[in-house]
């Protein structure tokens, strides 16, 4: 059932035979649905009407031959219309088309077609000529379908030509994104070396003074050791030359005692040479006599003598 006017119409009761006669019903839309059901029906004649559109789903209608929508409103026709694969025969005048689907060329079997009174674009009005009889819009369809292929065909190498764009442009970026990883990498891999290098330097640089200080105390302790081996042999010096020292005064003293003693008991004290020697060895006897020097020489010498090994 469809509404024309707000009635009810029985689609059944306007078919005759294959034809479907719905013109002059003022219908402002097509009822597809019922449309869908009367696959009988070849021929449909949607003429004197009110229609602006065709519904996608129209398209689905596959099994139409014969197809009338002119006098109406149309301003488009769905992009799907290639699908009508078995239309023959179809009548667009007097609406408000300006183009037409690209589609329009896969209706291979379409041998008649009317584009008159509507404002198509120059070119397609040049392509569909002027349709003033059966001849003229047998040559409409055909140079229809011929300009309509045509634009299929810069379309589909347009879209061939994008795809192939946008598969290199694809191509680039998988070429960038493999080089931007790739630098990554080697920006990681060099950022590793130099923090390797870097631990390297600072471990040879603490190495370096960990040395530098071992070392140091080395020649610290060296130092301190010979200071103290100078300072413990100075005195062992001093000691050994005052010794001599006074061994070589007490062997000095010893040989004069001894040569005082010969002059002095022994048949030589006439001689003159020790009756000078004695002469000086009385006036030096009372000379120190009551001194405390001498006692006091003899008592370190005595005491020197005592420490000696």
């Amino acid at each position: 059932m469809s509404k024309t006017n707000g009635k009810a119409v029985n689609l059944k009761d306007k078919l005759d035979g294959n034809e479907l006669d719905l013109s002059l019903c003022n219908l402002t839309e097509v009822p597809v649905k019922e449309l869908a059901t009367l696959t009988k029906a070849t021929v449909l004649d949607l003429s004197c009407n009110n229609l602006t559109i065709l519904p996608s789903e129209f398209c689905g209608l596959t099994h139409l031959m014969k197809l009338d929508l002119s006098k109406n409103q149309l301003v488009q026709l769905p992009p799907e219309l290639g699908r009508l694969v078995s239309l023959q025969h179809l009548d667009l005048y007097n609406n408000k088309l300006c183009s037409l689907p690209v589609s329009l060329a896969k209706l291979k079997n379409l041998k008649w077609l009317d584009l008159k009174d509507n404002p198509l674009e120059p070119a397609l009005a040049k392509v569909a000529g002027d349709c003033l009889d059966e001849k003229q819009c047998k040559e409409c369809a055909a140079r229809v379908l011929q300009h309509m292929r045509t634009i299929q065909s810069d379309q589909d190498r347009e879209k061939q030509r994008r795809l192939l764009a946008e598969r290199e442009r694809e191509k680039k970026r998988e070429v960038e994104q493999r080089l931007r990883e790739a630098r990554e990498r080697e920006a990681r891999k060099r950022e590793k070396a130099e923090e390797k290098e870097r631990k390297r330097r600072e471990y040879e640089s603490q190495r370096a003074a960990l040395i530098h200080q071992q070392e140091s105390e080395e020649k610290t302790e060296r130092e301190v050791q010979r200071h103290a081996s100078a300072t413990s042999s100075a005195p062992k010096a001093k000691v050994s030359v005052i010794g001599a020292l006074l061994k070589l005064l007490l062997f000095l003293l010893v040989g004069g005692v001894g040569v005082v003693a010969v002059c002095q008991w022994t048949e030589l004290q006439r001689e003159p040479v020790c009756r000078s020697l004695n002469t000086l060895y009385e006036e030096a006897v009372s000379m120190l006599q009551g001194q405390e020097v001498v006692s006091r020489l003899l008592q370190k010498l005595s005491q020197q003598q005592q420490q000696q090994p």
